[in-house]
Order: C-alpha cells, then sequence, then structure tokens
C-alpha cells in the first residue's frame, strides 16, 4: 500500500464576514490563489501529474457552487485535464477531501492530488430556507435536526455535557487569543499566503 503525506499547504488568511478585506473577492479566486500557492511550494511537480482536484465546501451555493472544484483547478491554471470534484460535508468538508485524497493514494488510485475547502460566509446568502425534502406539509419526513446549526449544536452539546455558558466563553476567547499570539509569533507564516 503507497504511504500518503502532505507535501505542501497554502491557504488565505481569516476574513471577517460581510465586513472583512476579502468582501469583494470571490470564492473561487480564494481558493485559485491557495492552490498556486501550495504548487510553488513542490517546484519540481508538474501541474499534469495531479489526477484530481477535491474541495470541499459546507456551502456550495451561488458563487461556491457549479462544481467548485473544477473551477478552481481551471482558474488556478492547471491543464483542463485534470478533474475536479466538490464536496459537501457541511464543517468537515475539506477534512473529506483530505481523506478521500489519502485512501485513494492508499488503494493505489493515484499518486498527486490536491484537497482543501473553500467557504466564504460573506458571498454566501444566509437566512432561512425551505427545505421541502423535510418538511411534513410538501411530502418530506420530519428530521427535525439534521440540519442544526453550529451555534444550536453548541448548546445542546453544552447542555448535554453539563458546560456553563460562561467556561465556554472563557474557553472560546483563550482560543482566539492563541490564535492571534501564534500567528504574531509567525507560527502560520508558512501556510498563509497574503
Amino acid at each position: 500500500m503507497a504511504e500518503a503525506v502532505i507535501v505542501a499547504a497554502a491557504r488565505t488568511p481569516i476574513g471577517r464576514a460581510r465586513k472583512g478585506s476579502f468582501i469583494d473577492v470571490r470564492p473561487d479566486d480564494l481558493g485559485a490563489f491557495a492552490i498556486r500557492k501550495a504548487l510553488e511550494k513542490v517546484p519540481e511537480l508538474q501541474a499534469s501529474e495531479i489526477e484530481d482536484v477535491m474541495i470541499g465546501c459546507g456551502f456550495p451555493e451561488e458563487e461556491q457552487g457549479m462544481n467548485l472544484g473544477r473551477r478552481v483547478a481551471l482558474l488556478a491554471g492547471l491543464p483542463d485535464t485534470v478533474p475536479g470534484t466538490t464536496v459537501n460535508r457541511f464543517c468537515a468538508s475539506s477534512l473529506q477531501t483530505i481523506r478521500m485524497a489519502f485512501h485513494a493514494i492508499s488503494a493505489g488510485e493515484g499518486d498527486v492530488f490536491v484537497a482543501g475547502g473553500i467557504e466564504s460566509i460573506t458571498r454566501v446568502p444566509q437566512g432561512p430556507r425551505d427545505m421541502a425534502a423535510f418538511h411534513p406539509d410538501q411530502g418530506g419526513t420530519t428530521f427535525t435536526q439534521v440540519y442544526t446549526p453550529m451555534g444550536v449544536t453548541a448548546e445542546n452539546v453544552a447542555e448535554k455535557m453539563n458546560v456553563p455558558r460562561e467556561e465556554m466563553d472563557r474557553f472560546a476567547l483563550r482560543s482566539h487569543q492563541r490564535a492571534v499570539a501564534a500567528q504574531g509569533d509567525g507560527f502560520f507564516d508558512r501556510e498563509i499566503s497574503p
């Protein structure tokens, strides 16, 4: 069985939804930029050697829709012979693509894959949606928690595990402070492409 390894990584900085510096930048352009930056770190790799571009996206709609994986492959300048796919597993979408690439390499289906994720909350419509498939009035079956948002999930876990709100807030603050300090100390310099 072939050993799968990650040879390069690149990402854009994290932006602020609806008001940050990326407000006017399309998600497919951000993804293509990150792919180009990752490939620059492996100059001996020919783009034609890439078997597939796998992109995870929690909301593959609007500018993030229409097979985002294929579009970013082309926008990144990869040959049109390199396919692309989009994977939706909501918050774990990009992790799923890494898992898929790992399994493909381990199974001998190829040697080189691009795996990652794209999400631009700023550029995707938010708010209630009509979920007809899960709405009993429209012939669907009721699955009340099939699309539980992250905030509600956090509240459910906190209640089940008896974690007070104040403790969660302290943890969140400490996490953000550590992230800011790590970025200031250059910890992410090798992966963030400004």
